[in-house]
């Protein structure tokens, strides 16, 4: 049983082609991260060595075994599964020498299973040198080898790797079909579930995730304080708070782009609630406070401070000065008319 949430067409493909027996030696798994490239490469590697006349059974030794990372013929190779823990680059690049050992690796017979199963993690990340390594593998595939491909941005493989590949893109999932699967397959309350098949952005991993680890949300509750305190924040307080964000985008610039993407989300709902359409909110949780907060901006206001934080983003895609493109931002929030705002949707002052 593949069991996963959406991806049906995908699944749909490769059942017959495994069926047929016309799987390619080399895929390639497209889509942002949490919307589920792991688990299905993880599916396709235990269909590939099921012991059951129906794979995958997720039952048999050999299923097993794969998903908790104990099988011999199925790797993951990753910046978490660097050979040398003294290279410098070992954070940023997946390297030559992790391919060069795969390469080697996959000249040998499988150990245990019917097929090996090489999963290359976040595959944007190989260095120019492993990128050609894997390329001169793709080129003279060896019998009873597959591999499998996993990257959120495609434009950052070299097209010479992606053309020796079967490309497949894992599209984000209705958050209809994610609510359905957190109520019926993990019992979650209705409303919670409902909250995080919103949240999540059509990428069920996530979802499954703040189900079981209160983390996440505890997290978004404090990007989302935050947030209000910007909003009323004077310009020394706005600036103080971009300083921070330069810091940590030195550090771990995803974080970063998680702030920015609350910050968009946010003031997207408020436009969907001054032009009253709530049902297409994201932050269903805070409707009271977007609701009272709409009456205190211009439609033009909501619209500009949205294609602001698009432009902040973008250019900080493209390597822009992270100080000056993040003071700007700040710069370009108008303050609302409501004070004291709270993280429950209960809010002082005037309504506007």
């Amino acid at each position: 049983m593949w069991e996963m949430i959406g991806q049906d067409k995908i699944i749909s493909l490769l059942q017959r082609s495994l069926g047929g027996g016309s799987l390619a030696h080399a895929y390639l798994f497209v889509g942002p991260p949490h919307v589920g490239k792991m688990t299905m490469a993880l599916k396709l590697a235990q269909a590939v060595n099921c012991l059951a006349d129906n794979p995958p059974c997720g039952e048999c030794e050999s299923c097993k075994k794969i998903v908790t990372s104990k099988h011999a013929d199925t790797r993951i190779i990753g910046l978490n599964q660097e050979l040398n823990s003294a290279d410098s680059k070992r954070k940023i690049e997946i390297s030559i020498e992790q391919i060069r050992e795969m390469q080697h690796s996959s000249s040998l017979p499988p150990f245990e299973g019917k097929r090996k199963v090489f999963i290359i993690e976040e595959a944007e990340r190989l260095s120019v040198e492993a990128a050609n390594c894997l390329l001169k593998t793709l080129e003279e595939p060896v019998g009873g080898v597959m591999f499998i491909l996993l990257t959120g941005n495609d434009r950052l493989l070299p097209s010479t790797v992606i053309s020796r590949c079967q490309q497949l893109e894992l599209a984000p999932v209705a958050a209809k079909d994610i609510e359905s699967a957190l109520l019926s397959k993990r019992g979650i309350e209705s409303s919670r579930a409902g909250l995080l098949a919103k949240l999540c952005h059509g990428c069920p991993g996530w979802a499954l995730s703040a189900a079981v680890d209160s983390n996440l949300l505890n997290h978004r509750a404090e990007m989302m304080g935050r947030l209000f305190d910007i909003i009323n924040a004077d310009y020394e307080g706005r600036f103080a708070y971009a300083a921070q964000l330069v810091t940590q985008f030195s550090k771990n610039r995803q974080l970063v782009y998680e702030v920015l993407d609350l910050w968009l989300d946010w003031w997207r709902d408020l436009l969907l609630v001054k032009v009253n359409y709530r049902d297409a909110i994201v932050n269903i949780d805070f409707l009271p406070v977007l609701s009272e907060m709409a009456q205190s901006y211009r439609l033009a206001q909501i619209k500009a401070v949205i294609s602001d934080i698009q432009s902040a983003r973008e250019q900080l895609g493209q390597n822009a000065n992270p100080q000056l493109v993040l003071e700007v931002l700040m710069l370009s929030i108008p303050k609302s008319k409501l004070s004291g705002l709270s993280l429950t949707g209960q809010s002082g002052g005037e309504n506007g």
